[in-house]
């Protein structure tokens, strides 16, 4: 079978296959056709169903590209594994305005549905808890929220906190005074920051006090008012440490609790306070939940299929237990 798909201008074309037909490639592999470029057409051939499908996923792609989006590997392929469970309709869903604009220009935009939903529950409640695997912009998001609104001036204060629990590291072994023993778990942070701000605009902030940056065991005895509190690593808070966090809720201010229930590094088996909050919390309005799967990772293709893998393997040993 072939089908032939017009396309209006020359750049659009170059746009969509890409350095070396990169991403031309990517379609023709997944889907076993064949793209020719010719003119202003491309003529897809290979076997009915097959050619059906690449001609919707190149279809959106060249609707991405009108809206002046750049493709990337991983939009690309989140664009094909929707068309394979037959939701493309939902695809165009995902041009949308940016969240934030980087420190260099570069604006940021929820790249899965997970993620759009997401950005839409920080922005619709007071506290959001957003839950999934590694690469899925859990943090990275919550962090352009939070500087879109202290640019807005909604809030005079951006506070980001992580338990500073020890991955099999101790922190006592870590040369230096406290602060350089528990700055390497708030590196992630850091990172984004910097990202959205720049180095010398962050630094700026921290010292007039508009920025925060610390272990979660600096907010004991606080209330936290106009501030956007982002907690990180939130897998790793005990019960007792998850209800003193929630309690220093103040007036006009947001949280975003974020983590990983699969990599919990809390010791002797100790219940995570993540894990406990999403049960105590979940009847309560202005409180939203929302859980990431490996689709919404947008790091390299290859931790979609890690985190697959590892979690067939932890049904399978949860299976062989009973």
């Amino acid at each position: 079978m072939e089908q032939i798909i017009s396309i209006d201008r020359m750049e659009h074309a170059v746009a969509l296959f890409g350095s070396f037909d990169e991403n031309i490639k990517m379609i023709e592999n997944e889907y076993g056709v064949h793209v020719i470029g010719r003119d202003s057409e491309l003529k897809i051939s290979g076997e009915a169903e097959n050619v059906s499908k690449a001609v919707k996923v190149i279809d959106n792609l060249l609707g991405f590209i009108n809206k002046g989006e750049n493709l990337s590997e991983q939009n690309i392929r989140y664009c094909m594994s929707l068309v394979n469970e037959g939701s493309e309709e939902k695809i165009q869903e995902l041009s949308t305005d940016c969240i934030c604009i980087t420190s260099k220009g570069k604006p940021v935009k929820p790249k899965t549905l997970g993620q759009k939903r997401y950005c839409k529950c920080i922005a619709e409640n007071t506290i959001t808890i957003g839950v999934g695997p590694a690469g899925t912009g859990k943090t990275y998001l919550a962090v352009a929220m939070a500087v879109t609104a202290f640019r807005a001036k909604q809030v005079n204060r951006i506070i980001l906190t992580r338990p500073a629990v020890e991955a099999g590291e101790k922190l006592g072994f870590l040369p230096g005074d406290l602060q350089s023993k528990v700055d390497p778990y708030l590196r992630p942070l850091y990172d984004a920051l910097f990202d959205m701000l720049g180095a010398e605009t962050y630094h700026r902030y921290v010292e007039r006090g508009n920025i925060e940056v610390a272990p979660l065991a600096y907010m004991r005895g606080r209330t936290l008012d106009d501030s956007f509190i982002i907690l990180d690593e939130a897998q790793n808070t005990t019960r007792e440490q998850m209800k003193m966090f929630l309690t220093r809720l103040g007036f006009n201010s947001k949280m975003v609790i974020t983590g990983d229930i699969t990599q919990i590094d809390l010791p002797g088996g100790a219940k995570s306070g993540l894990v406990d909050c999403i049960k105590v919390l979940k009847d309560i309005k202005d409180i939203k939940s929302i859980t990431f799967s490996e689709k919404d990772v947008v790091r390299h293709h290859l931790v979609q299929d890690i985190i697959k893998a590892y979690a067939k393997t932890g049904e399978r040993r949860k299976n062989d237990r009973k």
